[in-house]
């Protein structure tokens, strides 16, 4: 039997842990316009203070050239703590998702405009943090990959789902999900308390993290990724925690 809803952009509620990195109830509606990037190699690794290092490892690799910034990656938010949503349980964890069959589920329930047209812009093979949000320590715990691409969400035809849309006609569906699979567990897990701080530095000084989704709208479950964020925040496993 499938899982419920993996995401809740509809009742979602604030990490509890960073109250500034907030899912809401209501998600913000904008179009997504952003371009896809040209994959890079990931860092070997970064400083204490972060970029840097990081950056100069970058720039030898491609000799200094910046490249168009667009988003290939991705941030999926998901709750490992139960919770009930018009009766349901919509807790999903990591571990949900490596003890479903072939580690591989659909990735329903999004209920927000820009975050369906960010998972509609999903291509196969993309891969994706999983983040454990709306609990005591929110973070990045794994990497999935996009191995089917969006199609129509059946729970949106479901009455009894808590994420039923009875304005949604089967002919035309609003909603769509993507399925995604279990790649690895990050080396270690990555705290969104560790992530912001990053941020707060690249915002002031130029940084990769500058404008990551994940503090400038935050009540998105489904964020895009630069290849430089991707790379930088996956050079922070090889880090010991502050």
């Amino acid at each position: 039997m499938p899982w419920p809803s993996r995401k809740r952009d509809k009742g979602a509620v604030s990490d509890k842990k960073e109250p500034d990195a907030k899912i809401a109830k209501t998600e913000e509606e904008s179009p997504d316009t952003e371009e896809e990037e040209k994959s890079t190699k990931p860092p070997a690794g970064s400083s204490k203070s972060g970029w840097k290092n990081w950056k100069k490892t970058k720039e030898s690799d491609t000799g200094g050239e910046e490249s168009k910034i667009t988003y290939c990656h991705w941030l999926l938010k998901s709750e490992p703590e139960s919770r009930l949503e018009k009766g349901v349980d919509v807790k999903f964890s990591i571990d949900d998702l490596k003890a479903e069959p072939n580690q591989t589920t659909f990735w329903d329930g999004v209920r927000n405009y820009q975050a369906r047209n960010f998972l509609r812009a999903m291509k196969l093979g993309q891969q994706a943090f999983f983040y454990h949000s709306n609990c005591k320590e929110p973070g990045i715990v794994g990497i999935v990959k996009i191995v089917k691409e969006a199609y129509p969400d059946h729970t949106q035809f479901d009455q009894k789902d808590p994420h039923y849309d009875s304005s949604s006609r089967k002919e035309n569906p609003k909603w769509s999900m993507v399925d995604v699979q279990f790649v690895r567990m990050t080396k270690r897990f990555i705290p969104l308390s560790e992530i912001k701080a990053h941020y707060l530095a690249h915002k002031a000084d130029g940084g990769p993290l500058k404008n990551m989704m994940l503090f400038t709208r935050q009540r998105l479950s489904i964020q895009p990724l630069t290849q430089e964020e991707f790379d930088f925040v996956l050079s922070l496993e090889e880090e010991k925690p502050h």
